[in-house]
C-alpha cells in the first residue's frame, strides 16, 4: 500500500490539480482563491480537497482521489488533515454531500443539517446547486473520536 503525503498546494501549482480533474472527473475546476489540500504519491498528486471561502464561511466545494488510488483510505487521509492540521475545521465549514458520500463526511465530523440552517450565501449556492443533482447539505459540528 503507498503512503499519502498531504499539503496545502501552492496557489501557483493549481494547473497540475486542474489537469487531475480533467483526467478523471467531467466537472470542476480548482482555483487560485481556494484553499485547496492535496495528496501524493511518490510526488504525484493522485488526490485533492478544496475550499472556497463565502463570505466568513467555507464550502467543501470538491473532493477526488484518482481512481487508481481508490479504497486506499486517501480521501480519510486528507480529511483527517483538514480536522486536525494547520487548517483545522470550526462551524464555519460546510459541504453539499452528494447521499452516498454523507456517511464519508459524517465519519469526519460533518452533521446532516436542513437546508433552513445554511446561512444565507449558503443557501442561494445550494439551491442552485440543487436543482441539478441530489445533496445533502452539511455542518462541520465537532472533531470525530477516530
Amino acid at each position: 500500500m503507498s503512503t499519502l503525503e498531504v499539503e496545502v498546494l501552492d496557489p501557483i501549482k493549481i494547473p497540475l490539480v486542474s489537469r487531475l480533474y480533467k483526467a478523471h472527473y467531467s466537472s470542476g475546476k480548482a482555483k487560485k482563491d481556494e484553499l485547496t489540500i492535496v495528496g501524493y504519491v511518490e510526488s504525484e498528486i493522485v488526490a485533492v480537497v478544496r475550499f472556497r471561502v463565502i463570505e466568513h464561511y467555507r464550502l467543501l466545494t470538491g473532493m477526488l482521489v484518482s481512481p487508481k488510488y481508490r479504497g486506499q483510505g486517501f480521501g480519510h487521509d486528507l480529511m483527517r488533515y483538514c480536522v486536525q492540521g494547520g487548517e483545522s475545521l470550526t462551524g464555519h465549514d460546510y459541504c453539499f454531500a452528494y447521499p452516498h458520500l454523507e456517511g464519508f463526511y459524517s465519519q469526519h465530523g460533518f452533521v446532516t443539517i436542513n437546508e433552513s440552517k445554511l446561512p444565507a450565501s449558503l443557501r442561494g449556492l445550494y439551491g442552485r446547486y440543487s436543482r441539478n443533482k441530489q445533496l445533502v447539505p452539511m455542518q462541520y459540528f465537532k472533531t470525530p473520536l477516530a
